[in-house]
């Protein structure tokens, strides 16, 4: 199994004048991205980058992320992709959890990557297009590609659950390779005259594979829009062609509840994807009745590369189905009861373990086979339908919101005794956040303050929107609070 990044070189030896990136006016070639990369993975080898090191990105949907993540891998080093929005806090947490070596940040950016990376004490590169270029123009290309095996780590991506702080999934090149293959081949049936819309970020890992890896594996050109508003979604598919959409539930309500939905062309557009969370099934015939492409549903995680079961193109589709595992995947329901199981996962896509976490890698994957955290059923056909989160995840508008870590920021307000976070059902973002606390006597603090307390700590996505003030939480024989037994006041 080859590298990552040998995708790339394949594509740019193959088709070398294609159109490889497109934002807005500006387009790359894959010659022109190849030796991009190729000047990239010079600039880290001379700033010291070894192979194996870790490198932070902390970009938007930008062509220059691609550039440095394919620039990254070619130095043999291990890619970090960051959320923009992070506060330095979060960001100097992912930096000494990687022991990354480098940040790069984006010039403007709505983050405070700098201020962590100081705290971490990591070097950082803050960039935009104009300074990256003037840096790589002072650096011959350099093609002596690291010989990777393919069981090393390509990508750190950190995800979270209920139990703890972030954690890197550490996915390897044989992994990602494999799960571009096989969702391109198998689910979007795609080529070298495909455009994908990358409107997904691509620090996730649902963009990363499902837009930016699948078309460099194929040829395919990646347009992107480096902030989803269906007015600039509209005008890329039809500025550009765009023949595939892949995006999460709330995109697609977007795209078809807004005013300029009637007037919108969208006659390229053969195929879409969604994931990230279940897709309502009136939604689904919604926007396929008015803008004649269909929707394939699937699901993975950050663990798992993330593809792990599709509607496949070319095979009946169920809606409301998360479809059947993808080609080498196995999936098994555990602990079933009444017909619905935990879903575990084994595979060429599930992750080498959680970096540096061994007794966490344990406890995910205690036999082999990883523990999603997600309960299904499937049918007599094989085709698999989620049922609950086991897990207490939020998902907020395509995003993942770890209530822990949220309740670990509360617990920090001098004035709250008990805290939990929960998920309430919201018709725009799928769920809202809502955080429900208990004071102490005499507190004179108000939910506005708590809801600011917490806004000035974390991600601008992961706040809660509600604050609900109560005289104590509901707990069980043991002290743990019961969230399910929380009531709005």
């Amino acid at each position: 199994m080859p590298a990552l990044s040998e995708n790339l070189l394949h594509s740019a030896l193959r088709h070398p004048h294609r159109p490889a990136l497109r934002s807005g006016s500006t387009v790359l070639t894959y010659d022109e991205l190849e030796e991009r990369t190729a000047r990239v993975a010079a600039l880290l080898r001379d700033r010291g980058v070894e192979p194996g090191d870790r490198v932070a990105l902390m970009l938007p949907n930008v062509p220059e992320f691609v550039v440095l993540y394919y620039g990254i891998l070619r130095a043999g080093a291990v890619v970090v992709p960051m959320n923009p929005l992070l506060k330095s806090r979060e960001v100097a947490y992912y930096l000494r959890d990687s022991d990354a070596a480098l940040l790069f940040d984006w010039v403007g950016g709505p983050g405070e990557g700098p201020q962590g990376a100081h705290e971490a004490g990591t070097a950082v590169l803050t960039i935009d297009a104009g300074v990256l270029a003037a840096l790589l123009a002072g650096h011959s290309p350099r093609r002596d590609e690291h010989t990777v095996t393919a069981d090393e780590p390509a990508v750190i991506l950190y995800t979270s659950g209920t139990t703890g702080t972030p954690k890197g999934a550490a996915l390897s090149h044989a992994g990602l390779v494999h799960n571009a293959e096989v969702y391109s081949a198998t689910v979007l049936d795609i080529g070298p005259e495909d455009v994908i819309l990358g409107c997904l970020p691509l620090f996730h890992t649902f963009g990363q594979t499902c837009a930016m890896n699948t078309a460099i594996r194929s040829g395919a050109c990646l347009t992107l829009v480096s902030r989803f508003e269906p007015a600039a979604v509209f005008e890329a598919i039809a500025r550009d062609g765009a023949t595939v959409f892949a995006g999460v539930p709330t995109m697609y309500s977007a795209l078809l509840h807004d005013p300029g939905a009637a007037a919108a062309d969208v006659s390229t557009l053969r195929r879409c994807v969604s994931g990230g969370a279940s897709l309502p099934v009136e939604l689904l015939h919604g926007f396929e009745n008015r803008f004649g492409c269909v929707i394939l549903e699937g699901y993975g995680l950050s663990e798992t590369s993330p593809v792990v079961a599709f509607n496949h193109a070319g095979r009946p589709r169920k809606p409301g189905s998360i479809g059947t595992p993808i080609r080498d995947v196995e999936v098994e329901l555990v602990d079933c009861f009444d017909g619905i199981g935990e879903i575990a996962v084994r595979g060429p896509n599930v992750m080498l373990g959680y970096w540096r976490r061994p007794a966490d890698t344990t406890a995910a994957i205690p036999d082999g086979w990883f523990r999603t955290g997600d309960l299904a059923r499937r049918d007599e056909d094989g085709y698999l339908f989620i049922v609950d989160r086991k897990k207490d995840m939020i998902i907020r508008g395509g995003y993942n919101v770890y209530p822990r870590e949220i309740e670990e920021v509360l617990y920090e307000h001098p004035e709250i005794t008990q805290a939990a976070v929960i998920g309430i059902a919201d018709p725009h973002l799928g769920e809202e956040i809502v955080a429900a606390v208990a004071l102490r006597a005499g507190a004179t603090t108000s939910g506005d303050q708590i809801q600011d307390f917490v806004k000035d700590r974390v991600a601008a996505y992961k706040y809660p929107r509600q604050v609900w003030l109560l005289d104590a939480l509901p707990t069980g024989p043991t002290g743990k609070i019961l969230k399910r037994a929380i009531a709005r006041p």
